[in-house]
């Protein structure tokens, strides 16, 4: 998660929360993005990375909360995949590079804004594997309102003791850490050893492997990420932690549970963060094993709201159920849960396993995660309760710009990718009309998809495919338009005229209305006006089934607004 269309920021001083009024933040994106020189090395496949695959990346970084700086190298190992003699490697402004090493000899480097490229001298064998050190320090960029904003959180717990995060996704690791900043190549396992001051414990991804106390009053906690990891996951979270832990005993095993709280807050976290447990019983239920079993589960407190970071959960929800105390659906059915719990955990399956190829198609990580709450609230208290939590949401689409960014430019699209995307979803669950079918899609979609690259093309031909239905024109509507499908009806006695309208061409989803008083019955409306035979007693019962996100218009009554269903 990098933002929540409505966002109350906070900002963390001595442990004291000033919470900012609530911001729409699609608002202040609606000018149109002019993009740039850097923001095409940022975003796309450029030559001088086509050519290589990171394989393991071995990062090490000191960092200083006395000056906000960090320090360290990262050594890339990476596969050939044919011939080259520039190497594209990213690292942000202000961050400086100190050398690059290959083979042991420094190699000569010329920059470009945010992006370096390397002359290789030593020859680059296609299928062989190298690696390339690369030596940086720095004053990495703040992060003022993480995680909305990218860089490093700077703060102090309520007994002033540092505590210090990274949030970086959409920006990018490289604003911190040299990388392939690209989403399109993940390192199949990666090392992350941060060294830190002796009264702060680092909790990163994966597992703890090594403790070494340094002689400059320092610590270095060595951890290592045994699976395919997003870059932007990588993490530091270095505080005055405790420490608990649990198991649970899931599909593949028996998954190893940590939890990092600040430790003046360890009875609050023991109070709340088993939520864990049913979380992850409702998520493998309905999406597959949990992906990183070998890596384990955690939850460490950060100072920001959260983040998805793989298998290392962080998490600023002041221990509340909500989202910092509110219902975003307003239905009451978001209080029973803890957002961050729920939200951020539910990427490590939609956005860490299976991974969007290019940021425009960031829908993947943050349409399914939210979609997912709608599933927790069913895990927990029926399928009426997750239909009406998500039907709730929908107050908060703005319909502003596309779902869907711009390709190979680091776009992300509208913040509609969260509700609307949800209610997108739970509309094509409806379509579908068969939950075990549907349980299956998504399932499907992480088996087959596990801890691979996933373009917004191939997910919504897997949907199409094992739905048995063509969902192309709905994905086009809902992720690449702003539009709402309007349902235009009249009612002439018995028999009821009706038709989309605001739609794509070839538009042909099919809903449910209501022909009898006696529940609702499908009907596949096309641009062009058909009839059906209405038996209602009161005519202006008449309706669409709220769980399909449309609008519906009266032509009767034309001068009227179309009614959201959402309203019903």
């Amino acid at each position: 998660m990098r933002k929540i269309t409505l966002l109350r920021a906070t900002t963390f001083i001595m442990g004291v929360v000033a919470v900012a009024p609530i911001v729409p933040v699609a608002a202040q994106q609606d000018t149109p993005r002019v993009f740039t020189h850097a923001d095409t090395l940022r975003g796309s496949d450029t030559p001088e990375r086509a050519w290589w695959d990171a394989t393991f990346y071995d990062l090490h970084v000191k960092v200083d909360p006395s000056d906000s700086t960090i320090s360290g190298y990262n050594s890339i190992t990476y596969r050939i995949v044919k011939p080259a003699r520039e190497m594209q490697v990213d690292l942000q402004v202000p961050m400086e590079v100190d050398s690059m090493v290959q083979d042991g000899q420094k190699v000569t480097y010329r920059r470009d804004g945010n992006a370096f490229f390397v002359s290789l001298v030593a020859p680059q064998p296609v299928g062989q594997s190298k690696s390339m050190t690369v030596f940086y320090h720095g004053r990495p960029r703040v992060a003022k309102r993480a995680p909305w904003d990218g860089g490093f959180v700077w703060a102090h717990d309520s007994a002033g003791h540092s505590w210090i995060a990274t949030a970086c996704e959409g920006l990018g690791a490289s604003v911190w850490w040299p990388n392939k900043d690209l989403e399109a190549d993940e390192p199949d396992s990666q090392r992350i050893a941060i060294t830190v001051p002796d009264s702060i414990i680092d909790v990163s991804n994966g597992r703890l492997r090594k403790t070494t106390r340094n002689a400059d009053h320092t610590t270095t906690y060595d951890w290592f990420v045994e699976n395919p990891i997003n870059n932007y996951d990588v993490e530091v979270n270095a505080g005055k932690y405790a420490h608990f832990s649990d198991t649970y005993k899931g599909e593949d095993g028996t998954l190893t549970l940590d939890f990092w709280p600040l430790a003046y807050n360890l009875d609050k976290a023991r109070k709340q963060f088993p939520q864990a447990k049913s979380m992850l019983a409702c998520f493998e239920h309905w999406f597959g094993p949990y992906p990183w079993y070998k890596d384990g589960y955690k939850l460490i407190e950060a100072p920001h709201l959260g983040m998805e970071h793989q298998s290392g959960v962080a998490y600023g929800n002041h221990y509340e159920n909500g989202y910092l105390g509110r219902d975003l659906s307003k239905t009451g059915w978001g209080l029973k849960w803890d957002f961050i719990i729920v939200h951020e955990s539910a990427h490590e399956w939609w956005g860490n396993s299976l991974t969007a190829k290019d940021h425009a198609d960031m829908w993947i990580h943050e349409s399914f995660a939210n979609y997912s709450e709608n599933l927790y609230t069913e895990c927990q208290d029926g399928k009426a309760a997750g239909a009406a939590y998500v039907i709730g949401t929908r107050k908060l689409i703005r319909n502003d710009r596309p779902i869907v960014g711009h390709f190979n430019v680091n776009d992300e699209g509208s913040g509609d990718m969260y509700y609307k995307g949800g209610n997108m979803l739970h509309t094509i669950r409806q379509i579908v009309n068969n939950d075990a079918k549907w349980r299956g899609i998504l399932r499907g979609l992480q088996k087959t998809y596990r801890h691979q690259i996933v373009s917004g093309t191939e997910v919504e031909n897997y949907i199409s495919k094992h739905a048995g239905i063509d969902l192309s024109k709905v994905f086009q509507e809902y992720l690449n338009t702003t539009m709402v499908p309007t349902f235009e009806y009249r009612i002439n006695g018995s028999e009821l005229s009706y038709r989309w309208s605001n739609v794509v061409p070839g538009f042909a989803m099919p809903v449910k209305v209501s022909l009898t008083d006696h529940g609702t019955t499908f009907v596949h409306p096309t641009e062009t006006w058909k009839t059906a035979k209405l038996s209602l007693k009161a005519p202006d019962s008449f309706h669409v089934d709220e769980n399909f996100y449309v609008n519906l218009q009266n032509m009767d009554k034309p001068t009227e607004k179309p009614a959201s269903v959402a309203s019903r």
